[in-house]
């Protein structure tokens, strides 16, 4: 007895997925096994993204949390730093062990680290608007001595601080935010301080933005919408926010096939689906997979633009051959 399967349309969002910089991170620790052979060592997650940090252990990779972990009798091998960005302290404690660094922190990031020296140089304190703990608001803090900078997570925060001298502030972004949470928070601290400076160019990346307005446009409608993502990914957990306020009547954060609870989405017609910018598009394709063996499915490309934006690698490694089977186990 054939059994009917329900009719199914997956509104898949373009663009989604990797970012040019997680992109970059990863072809950095790739390149580095090729070039300098295991084990290469990552201070923190190179990503945020369990997938790609259990890809590159297999292929070599050793993750730590502080440089001291390192053994000495491997103090030759590179260590890289993650893409989020790292406190000048950090290559200054790798200085001073003779240990030999690739920095994989986003062009984009080391851009908003540039922004919030700038406010110093021209006498300004630094308000960063970002999530307390996130490793990039600790690289990006770690930039300018103790208390050059304060930080205002919400709409709350900026309701009550109370700078030094309100006539001389700058302010700058983690890159990963809601940018409609974050035009609230900038439009409060504006009210309360007319003076407040704005860096030369936004501080939330195009990816960031692009992917947020990508599930915007989607959502209306959508009786599901899954988001492929890790729990500590800022951008992944904003991603489901922004769904939700769009209008899908549910959305959920997973980081693998095996994580959907079937029964707990229930009757659906139109699902959406997107990735956050360090989840790999092979699980993309596994959660669709997953959907056709379910339902009668059809896909739906909602694009939102289409980008094509690349970084550069480290001038260390730029002569060494990546190739598309380097990156498979990513792509997909």
């Amino acid at each position: 007895m054939t059994v009917t399967k329900p009719k199914l349309t997956i509104r898949l969002c373009g663009p989604r997925g990797f970012c040019a910089g997680v992109d970059r991170a990863i072809q950095i620790v790739v390149l580095a096994l090729k070039r300098y052979g295991a084990p290469v060592y990552v201070r923190h997650e190179i990503v945020h993204n369990r997938y790609v940090v259990e890809g590159l252990e297999a292929k070599g990779a050793v993750f730590v949390e502080e440089l001291h972990e390192i053994p000495a009798e491997h103090r030759d091998q590179p260590v890289v730093f993650s893409a989020h960005g790292v406190p000048k302290s950090v290559p200054a404690d790798a200085s001073d062990r003779n240990l030999f660094y690739l920095d994989a922190t986003c062009p984009l990031v080391s851009k908003v680290h540039k922004q919030a020296m700038r406010h110093e140089r021209l006498g300004r304190h630094v308000v960063l608007i970002g999530h307390a703990g996130h490793p990039e608001v600790i690289g990006t803090m770690g930039q300018l001595p103790e208390g050059a900078v304060s930080l205002v997570e919400t709409v709350a925060d900026a309701e009550t601080y109370q700078p030094v001298d309100p006539d001389n502030l700058g302010f700058v972004t983690q890159t990963t935010l809601s940018v409609d949470d974050t035009a609230g928070v900038i439009a409060k601290l504006t009210e309360r301080f007319p003076n407040l400076k704005a860096p030369a160019a936004d501080s939330i990346c195009y990816a960031t933005t692009n992917r947020q307005e990508a599930v915007k446009q989607a959502a209306p409608g959508c009786d599901f919408f899954l988001i492929v993502g890790a729990p500590n990914s800022s951008n992944s957990r904003r991603l489901v926010e922004v769904a939700l306020r769009a209008g899908a009547k549910q959305s959920l954060l997973v980081q693998r096939a095996s994580e959907i609870d079937w029964d707990a989405i229930g009757p659906v017609a139109t699902v959406g689906l997107s990735a956050g910018a360090s989840a790999p598009e092979v699980i993309v394709n596994e959660i669709i997979e997953a959907f056709k063996a379910r339902y009668e499915t059809t896909l739906e490309l909602a694009e939102f633009s289409i980008e094509n934006e690349h970084f550069l690698v480290n001038r260390e490694l730029r002569d060494v051959e990546l190739t598309t089977e380097d990156m498979a186990w990513v792509n997909g």
